[in-house]
């Protein structure tokens, strides 16, 4: 059976508290996974970046909502790499009749702006990352879109490395 992290660790918190678990054969389940996976401990994700894409039709919440993300990213701990909007925003133009029927020369046209802003967070661990993209998109205002890119670092395989044996030994003929 497979537990997950959180259950294990609710079921080791609870007798701390003077509380018993509801069913004692998943406790006693959890019990004898949980120090299964404490020798087996998984090592945390590593990301060398985190890009931010927020876009928006109102430049002053994008600023505002940029300010709110940087400081939170500051208060745990993150590097913030590039902060920046592009000058021009992305426009759409629809032309459309006024009336559906005749008179063709009377149009309207809608305008649509988005605006854009990138935010680069760097060096991060995946439970930092995960702790600060949860807060932030939660309080992601109204009208709000955020893409999220992350680049995560992965040990170098095993075929690719050179053995410490083989750049010391020299031929010799």
């Amino acid at each position: 059976m497979l537990y997950s992290k959180t259950a294990l660790v609710f079921c080791n918190v609870l007798p701390k508290l003077g509380l018993e678990t509801t069913s004692g054969i998943l406790g006693r389940a959890l019990s004898t996974q949980s120090q299964q996976s404490i020798e087996t401990a998984i090592p945390d994700k590593l990301y060398k970046q985190i890009q931010l894409e927020v876009r928006g039709n109102d430049p002053a919440v994008l600023k505002s909502y940029a300010h709110f993300t940087v400081s939170a990213a500051e208060k745990l701990g993150a590097t913030i790499g590039r902060n920046f909007a592009p000058r021009k925003p992305e426009h759409k133009r629809y032309t459309l009749l006024k009336c559906v029927h005749i008179f063709k020369k009377h149009r309207v046209q809608y305008e649509i702006r988005t605006y854009y802003r990138f935010i680069d967070l760097h060096r991060l661990t995946g439970s930092t990352a995960d702790t600060i993209l949860e807060y932030i998109q939660r309080n992601l205002p109204e009208g709000v879109a955020m893409k999220v890119t992350k680049v995560e670092m992965l040990p170098l395989l095993e075929s690719i490395r050179v053995p410490p044996n083989s750049a010391s030994t020299t031929s010799t003929n």
